[in-house]
């Protein structure tokens, strides 16, 4: 009798595993073993046929550098819709690239993250690929900016005419290594790099505020650039351009150093520019590095026959002036570059205003204005818009702001439209201009095309983008940017 119920016992043990394992193949238990049904699966999805992608952002950040899941094909237009036309056999100037300022501040801020996380972020700021953001130009001072933590130079020894203890020992902790980690991403990326002062001892206040460089000391000081470049070059660093002085009207800042268009127009003539010839340096000297109030500091340069001969082009800022000046100071001197090197976001700023300014002026405005180059100031500041110098920006906001995380401001949107698209070597290309909708377009060295499109309008606007005589319709948000590629 036991063995017969141990049997049974078993046959039902045997049986409620069944039940179970049954239940389990038709989807799993919950609590209480209640069976239930399993979810349906998930289709991938498919990404519609398209002949244009398009990323957007908008005023309201819904939209933020994301690529839209739609389908642009090339067709015979069939609407009323306003038709912007792009027409490739029209060119203009080459690009070189768009970026940041990498200041010695946002080089200490991204030096100090982990490494999982400072490998991320060079990598999502300067690769191409997937939602990477390619940056291709930088922008870094030759000794400390405002926003460095302190003011130096690289031979703070009074008298020091020889330059015995010139040393770039202070960025060898932050910079020189953030800069070599970018080159091993990016080995053809270009750097721009420009002093906000000359040594104080060079100076005739003896201060890094304000004051000007001695006539006695432009031969030193020449010599110092030189210096600075061969030694950059031997840490595997080529800088493609100088400027000699940031912000050469502006005496108000810490650093700071003025220096008039008669005196920087001497100082490469008779000193830079030789300096450079001798030691066969081949890096470019680019002049002025200020507002398009005054262009009349670069045209004055240019019109020197024997300084015009050392001197690519010109460089300007916008915080006075029109960006139209910029392509005034083309059509007088066209064989001379321009380029656009600094432009800030502000702490407390609107994000959809922000945008819509800089989009305007500088990535439409300044490329069709024939800048090969758009900057913005700067690549990254703390929570607290640190660092900076006693006296330096208080304001200044980064790309990215670097805390506890990281987290992408307007400016980060801003180049991103550009940068990841048109390539170096592109070259800018015709495109319409409507009432409401501003247009800058571009052909890259593969032949894919770009058209950055802003909607200045209140309300969303529906258009065609004309090529070859085929067109695509597409519709931007109020206030947004799109970047169109095909």
């Amino acid at each position: 009798m036991m063995k017969n119920i141990i049997k049974y016992i078993a046959a039902l043990c045997l049986f409620g595993v069944v039940i179970v394992t049954y239940a389990c193949s038709k989807g799993g238990v919950k609590a209480g073993n209640t069976p239930v049904q399993p979810s349906p699966p998930t289709d991938p999805v498919v990404p519609p046929k398209t002949d244009v992608a398009m990323w957007l952002t908008t005023p309201d950040q819904l939209q933020l550098f994301k690529q839209q899941n739609i389908s642009l094909v090339f067709a015979g237009a069939s609407n009323n819709n306003a038709t912007i036309t792009v027409d490739d056999s029209r060119t203009y100037q080459t690009i070189d690239g768009f970026g940041f300022a990498l200041t010695g501040g946002s080089a200490t801020l991204i030096n100090s993250l982990n490494e999982t996380d400072k490998a991320a972020l060079l990598n999502e700021l300067f690769k191409t690929d997937g939602n990477n953001i390619g940056i291709s130009y930088l922008r870094i001072s030759l000794g400390a900016s405002d926003l460095s933590a302190n003011p130096f130079s690289y031979d703070d020894v009074s008298g020091d005419v020889e330059l015995k203890n010139f040393s770039l020992d202070k960025e060898k902790v932050d910079l020189i290594p953030i800069l070599k980690r970018i080159l091993a991403i990016n080995p053809g990326i270009k750097i721009l790099s420009c002093p906000w002062s000359a040594p104080a001892w060079m100076k005739d206040n003896n201060s890094f505020y304000g004051g000007s460089l001695k006539p006695e000391y432009y031969d030193v000081y020449a010599r110092y650039f030189v210096k600075y470049i061969q030694a950059m070059k031997a840490e595997g660093i080529t800088i493609d351009a100088i400027t000699p002085q940031n912000e050469p009207l502006n005496a108000y800042n810490n650093p700071s150093m003025l220096m008039v268009s008669a005196d920087q127009g001497k100082f490469v003539k008779n000193n830079l520019g030789p300096a450079f010839r001798a030691a066969s340096i081949a890096t470019k000297i680019i002049v002025y590095d200020h507002n398009a109030d005054h262009p009349e500091y670069a045209t004055d340069i240019f019109a020197d026959a024997a300084v015009a001969g050392f001197v690519d082009g010109a460089a300007f800022h916008l915080y006075g002036g029109n960006i139209n000046a910029l392509g005034m100071v083309h059509s007088q001197y066209p064989d001379k570059n321009i380029y656009f090197t600094e432009q800030a976001t502000f702490g407390g700023g609107n994000f959809g205003g922000d945008l819509a300014w800089h989009i305007s002026n500088l990535i439409i405005g300044a490329t069709r204005n024939w800048s090969r180059n758009v900057l913005e100031w700067n690549l990254a500041s703390d929570p607290n818009l640190k660092p900076h110098t006693d006296g330096g920006c208080t304001t200044c906001l980064g790309a990215v702001t670097i805390g506890n995380s990281v987290t992408r401001n307007v400016s980060y949107y801003i180049i991103a439209h550009a940068a990841k698209f048109v390539r170096p070597g592109a070259v800018r290309i015709a495109s319409d201009l409507l009432n409401t909708l501003q247009t800058v377009a571009f052909k890259n060295t593969d032949g894919s095309k770009v058209m950055v499109v802003l909607n200045t309008a209140t309300t969303s606007q529906t258009f065609n983008i004309s090529y070859n005589n085929k067109a695509v319709s597409t519709t931007i948000p109020a206030g947004a940017v799109a970047t169109y590629v095909w």
